[in-house]
C-alpha cells in the first residue's frame, strides 16, 4: 500500500463520522508500519475520543516505529485537559506523520505539527488535501478569546 492508500483509508474512517462528533470535527488516523495496517481509528461518536487516540489504542505497542496518517492536524493541546494527541503520538513512539489539512483552531494551529518536528517526527503535510478538506467545510475552529465562533476540539 502507499501513502494515498493509507490516507484514502484514514479519509473513509473520518467521512463515516461527520456529523456524529458534536462540536468536534471527524478525524481519521490509520497507523501503519511495513506496508500494514497496525492500528487504526476515528473520533469517537460525541467527539471526546479522537481520532489518534482510538488508532493509537487499538496498535497498541506496535506503534512504535509506525507512520501515521492523519486526516486533520493532530491538537496541540485539549480543552479538558490531559495528553494532546500530538503529544500521544510521539510518546507513542511514531516516526513520521502524514497530514492532509492543518487545524487553524486555538487546540492546534500549527503546533501540534512543531511539536512532532520538535520531536524528531517526520512530518509531511498536504497529501490529499483536497479530498479531505469538505470534510473539514462544516468546523469552525475556535480562533480565541472573544472571537466566534468557538466550537473548540475538545
Amino acid at each position: 500500500m502507499t501513502d494515498e492508500d493509507f490516507m484514502a483509508r484514514a479519509i473513509a474512517l473520518a467521512k463515516a463520522h461527520v456529523g456524529l462528533t458534536g462540536d468536534n470535527p471527524s478525524v481519521g488516523c490509520v497507523l501503519a508500519k511495513d506496508g500494514v495496517i497496525v492500528g487504526e481509528g476515528v473520533t469517537s461518536v460525541g467527539g471526546k475520543v479522537h481520532g489518534e487516540e482510538n488508532a493509537l489504542t487499538a496498535a497498541g505497542e506496535a506503534a512504535r516505529g509506525a507512520t501515521a496518517y492523519v486526516t486533520l492536524e493532530p491538537c496541540a493541546k485539549r480543552s479538558a485537559g490531559g495528553l494532546s494527541c500530538s503529544e500521544r503520538l510521539v510518546a507513542a513512539g511514531v516516526v513520521r506523520v502524514v497530514i492532509a489539512c492543518g487545524d487553524s483552531s486555538v487546540y492546534a494551529a500549527g503546533e501540534g505539527a512543531r511539536r512532532l518536528q520538535a520531536a524528531g517526527i517526520i512530518t509531511d503535510q498536504g497529501l490529499l488535501q483536497g479530498v479531505a478538506e469538505p470534510l473539514y467545510a462544516a468546523y469552525r475552529p475556535a480562533q480565541g478569546p472573544g472571537k466566534s465562533p468557538l466550537i473548540p476540539r475538545t
